[in-house]
């Protein structure tokens, strides 16, 4: 993703689907299962191996989004029905895992990796 791509609009469309409508003119809609699914708070994901640790397919197909709320310019926060609303969803993740076809056949982006590389850790001399 580019760096300098960010939401131009955000819309919750009921209790199912949230819209984020990108500068760039792309429009991404989410179902709320879809977000929860891809949560990447410590209850969901490993801090320190980046595993996941939720079962995707244990999140109810009938879960709801019951609220959204802005976190600094940089992310969103959202309440689901199952009571889970500790993740924070930046916007580069948001658009990295756009469901829609054009950006699921898109490459990976070599700056999405993961974990670190040694060369990604500098030391002095």
């Amino acid at each position: 993703m580019i760096a300098s791509v960010q939401p131009s609009g955000l819309k919750k469309i009921g209790t199912r689907e949230f819209e984020i409508r990108w500068s760039d003119d792309h429009t991404s809609l989410y179902g709320f299962r879809y977000l929860r699914q891809n949560c990447q708070c410590a209850l969901c994901v490993d801090e320190w191996s980046g595993q996941p640790v939720l079962v995707r397919e244990s999140v109810s197909k009938d879960l709801e989004g019951l609220s959204v709320n802005l976190v600094g310019q940089y992310a969103l926060q959202f309440g689901f029905s199952d009571g889970h609303s500790t993740g924070i969803y930046t916007f580069s993740h948001l658009r990295k895992v756009c469901p829609c076809d054009t950006c699921k056949g898109r490459a990976a982006d070599p700056q999405d990796k993961k974990f670190l590389d040694k060369s990604d850790t500098r030391t002095r001399s």
